[in-house]
């Protein structure tokens, strides 16, 4: 019975949630005894409030357990209204960062997912670069789950040593940075005068070295160059709060990582990676590798068309136009070195995720889907104007009408095309960017590499004046101010 009671305790305790609970009655207490807090104003109903949740809750474990420590917490604005009339929320979920004093906070802007959280939190909870005064200091500094940038220096009047604080300060958001002007310290690791990488225990290797030290100049480009050169290594742990640090040509093993509860079995995946780009990288095949979660990336890898992953790792690649690659067939050694040579060499065919070629597109809007994308949009002899939309969108709902009608006016235009294409099941390629819908885009014949976005009116009369303005050769309906034409009419 003890030890069943024990169990339960053990599990209710790993269950328990880090993040604190306030009230309108403790708020200003609360936040006057906690140094540095993360409040998230909420309603229980959000959609947003519920997919930020499991986040917040990670981020809240590992950040109870920085140096210093950073509270997170919560406010349930359909019970405690008068906080939250207070600080002005007026959606949800707002977060807003406190420092001891509940009369005045910043607006969190950083991320929404748990890395994310956690490295922002910590870049805002103490100084950029943390100083490290002895040995046992730096030991148990280093004892962590993240890439470490310590200087070790003689002195902060050092030039190295003031170039290391500026470097902390434009990169500790991302990164996490330490120093230490104590000889004793120097004399333990055998660094002087010197800027050192640490890699964490859990992504240490036999194919690379877990400290690497910077032989560069003094100065920031370089020194910045050097972190994003050398941080990930040969196989960076890629996740949803570092994609934009891992570059083109880019190889993702994609498996069940988990640095919590299986690192032997990450590690085990990893090395195998790792060992081909070491093989490939000294013969010349350069590209960058990472490993990533198959669940946290479930969405990426959808845009893959890898719907069911197996136990084993699945691989796909971008290369640097940022066209899509699938290793096909299951995961070896062998396969993903005979895949990334032939990504370098340029003789894989290209993942294009495209909703089928219409049978017929006689109607006034034409329907462009990725595969024929080059062929409609991209046709030098023609304007086009092209709306990227989502079948759920209800403001692409509004707009349909008004575009049908807009390219009934101009179905006889011979040097314009009005199209549409659904973002959501089809690739949209570069140099187009669409992150909300509807994105509407104009592209003229000899400049298809640099369309221009559309960010006019939605009314037909706002299409026909941008259009009768913008095209490349004058309408033929229309004079330059958008207005009809009239039809000559024979003596």
């Amino acid at each position: 019975m003890l030890k069943y009671l024990v169990l339960l305790s053990t599990i209710g305790f790993l269950q328990a949630s880090e993040v604190l609970d306030l009230t309108d009655a403790d708020f200003a207490d609360k936040v006057k005894q906690h140094g540095i807090m993360l409040v998230k104003f909420y309603a229980p109903w959000c959609g947003h409030c519920k997919r930020l949740a499991p986040e917040f809750d990670k981020a809240a474990s590992l950040l109870s357990a920085n140096d210093p420590p950073v509270t997170l917490a919560k406010l349930d604005c359909t019970v405690e209204t008068k906080t939250c009339g207070k600080y002005g929320v007026s959606g949800y979920p707002t977060l807003k960062i406190f420092r001891s004093d509940p009369e005045n906070s910043e607006d969190y802007n950083g991320p929404r997912e748990h890395d994310g959280i956690f490295k922002y939190m910590r870049s805002k909870a103490g100084p950029s670069s943390k100083n490290v005064e002895s040995v046992d200091g730096m030991e148990s500094f280093l004892k962590t789950q993240d890439v470490t940038i310590v200087g070790f220096f003689d002195s902060n009047e050092n030039e190295l040593a003031k170039q290391f604080s500026k470097l902390a300060d434009a990169m500790s958001e991302d990164f996490r940075f330490g120093h230490s002007f104590e000889s004793s310290v120097s004399e333990k690791y055998s660094f002087s005068n010197n800027i050192v990488l640490f890699r964490p225990k859990r992504l240490q290797s036999k194919f690379e070295d877990a400290q690497v030290k910077y032989e560069g100049s003094a100065t920031i480009p370089a020194m910045k160059e050097w972190v994003r050169d050398n941080v990930h290594g040969l196989c960076g742990h890629r996740t949803t709060g570092n994609t934009d640090q891992f570059k083109n040509p880019l190889v993702v093993a994609y498996y069940d990582v988990d640095y919590v509860k299986n690192t032997k079995g990450t590690n085990y995946w990893r090395n195998r990676v790792m060992k081909i780009a070491k093989e490939l990288n000294a013969a010349g095949k350069k590209v960058n590798y990472a490993i990533s979660n198959r669940d946290d990336f479930s969405q990426e890898l959808s845009e893959f068309g890898i719907e069911a992953p197996s136990d084993k790792p699945v691989v796909a690649g971008r290369n640097d136009k940022d066209q899509k690659f699938i290793m096909e067939g299951e995961f070896s050694m062998d396969r993903l070195k005979q895949f990334v040579v032939d990504l370098v060499d340029d003789k894989l065919t290209p993942y294009l995720k495209s909703e089928a070629i219409p049978e017929t597109n006689e109607e006034p809007v034409k329907v462009v889907v990725a595969k024929e994308f080059d062929k409609i949009v991209n046709d030098d002899s023609k304007d086009v104007l092209i709306e990227f939309y989502a079948p759920w969108c209800g403001h692409c709902k509004s707009l349909a009408p008004k575009y049908d009608e807009l390219a009934g006016k101009l179905e006889n235009e011979p040097s314009i095309t009005i199209a549409k294409m659904d973002a959501t099941a089809n690739d949209v390629p570069k140099p187009y960017e669409v992150h909300g819908f509807p994105t509407i885009y104009f592209a003229p014949k000899g400049q298809k590499d640099s369309p221009r976005k559309y960010e006019g009116g939605r009314e037909v009369k706002d299409f026909l004046k941008y259009l009768a303005k913008e095209s490349t050769d004058p309408l033929v309906g229309y004079d330059r101010n958008g207005k009809k034409l009239k039809k000559k009419t024979e003596l």
